[in-house]
């Protein structure tokens, strides 16, 4: 029995980068050998093949595998792990950079060039095996966006057949929880946009996220948008907000913001009027078809709906502003109130050339959060009002003080 680091940690180890999770691949175990793990306290996990989990670490010990191809889709594999080289169970792995090992020397066993393509900033499918599992397209996308700040690529042989996949169908087989999983893990990464790059390139964006897709090619007025392109804009609106938050809620928000802009009538185009309106059903049903987290639909409404009535907060009479940050839940949630403040921020400076341009209503509307908030129903209660009327009297009140805050504000500028 010989045991052997493999995937990842090899990958990331020749990057020079801290390696995540260790797995470890066991060629040539016997009967024996398993039942020498369990008595060391290993734990075995899974149906399909074996895995042991370490009792310390928990890093997975798998047995060495082949998959065969015996239906649609991913989930249409047999399995086997008789008579299984090293070789053999790399061959079966989605990427050549993935398919390395190294052994308890500390050699590299690298027979799918996995060291080569690292050098080039290759992503490089390994064998046409690839073509069984419509995951693999989710991944290598994700790898994009995890190495495109390095300057990695998509080899053109592999976008080439993820393009034959999709129109054989395999993304179609996909489900919704593992098309999640693997876009929020790109949102996590430091280039998100070439998720959907990639995505869009090999076709697989029409079919899994048809609402974006739907973007690409529709115009805007060039004197606001200079970029024109709405798709264009919505990924330069993600780019923007990488760079202001951490929080996938807030990166998806901003990138699905505009998907009212696809179904805007033709006889008005480039103009947009009411496309506000128009993206919230698409939002939910992009939302519901993917089972997003409540926090990351939620936000993305709120932003559909009121990114414009933050350009324009300046603008808002005192009731408005009062109705808005009520409506938003900012009383309650300041946080939450914060991601729309800099979902907003990111739609403004996510177009061609108003990229580094300040954005003062961000800063206005803490301001008026901040006078509503030194309002509160204590106050009005102190007052003499009860019941209903608090309420009524706290409303009343915050806009009458927003009403000055804006008058103060225009004064001065």
């Amino acid at each position: 029995m010989q045991i052997f680091l493999v995937g990842g940690a090899v990958r990331d180890q020749l990057l020079g980068q801290p390696p995540g999770d260790r797995d470890w691949v066991i060629v040539g175990a016997k009967a024996e050998d398993i039942a020498d793990l369990l008595a060391h306290g290993y734990r075995q996990v899974g149906k399909d093949f074996p895995v042991f989990l370490h009792p310390d670490s928990n890093e997975e010990y798998a047995l060495a595998r082949l998959e065969r191809k015996t239906g649609p889709g991913y989930q249409g594999f047999s399995v086997t792990t008789e008579g299984v080289s090293l070789e053999e169970d790399l061959s079966r792995r989605d990427l050549s950079i993935n398919a390395m090992a190294k052994d308890k020397d500390g050699n590299i066993i690298d027979p799918y060039g996995g060291r080569e393509d690292l050098q080039a900033g290759l992503l490089r499918h390994v064998s046409p095996a690839f073509s069984e599992d419509p995951v693999r397209i989710l991944r290598l996308a994700r790898f994009a966006a995890r190495y495109a700040h390095k300057g990695f690529t998509v080899a053109p042989e592999t976008m080439t057949l993820m393009s034959e996949m999709v129109a054989a169908g395999e993304v179609d087989y996909l489900v919704a929880e593992r098309v999640w999983k693997e876009t929020e893990r790109a949102l996590s990464e430091p280039s998100p946009r070439q998720f959907f790059e990639v995505l869009r390139q090999c076709g697989a964006l029409k079919v899994i996220m048809p609402e974006l897709d739907a973007l690409f090619g529709v115009p805007q007025r060039a004197d606001h948008h200079p970029e024109i392109d709405t798709g264009l804009h919505s990924l330069m609106v993600l780019e923007q907000a990488c760079k202001l938050s951490p929080k996938t809620s807030v990166r998806l928000a901003a990138l699905i913001h505009d998907l009212g802009k696809a179904k805007t009538p033709a006889d008005i185009l480039p103009r947009h009027i009411g496309h506000e309106r128009r993206s919230l059903p698409l939002i939910k049903k992009f939302c519901q078809r993917l089972r997003l987290p409540k926090q990351h639909s939620q936000l993305a409404l709120h932003v559909a709906e009121y990114h414009t009535h933050c350009h324009r907060a300046t603008e808002l009479k005192g009731s408005t502003l009062a109705k808005l940050l009520k409506t938003l839940d900012a009383y309650r949630r300041p946080e939450q109130f914060e991601d729309f403040l800099l979902c907003c921020q990111a739609d403004s400076c996510g177009r061609t050339g108003f990229e580094q341009r300040p954005y003062p209503q961000a800063d206005y509307l803490r301001g008026a959060l901040a006078l509503a908030n030194s309002i509160s129903a204590k106050h009005i209660q102190a007052q003499g009002f009860s019941g209903k009327e608090i309420g009524e009297q706290l409303q009343a009140q915050r806009s009458k003080a927003l009403g000055h805050y804006r008058s103060q504000h225009n004064e001065q500028q």
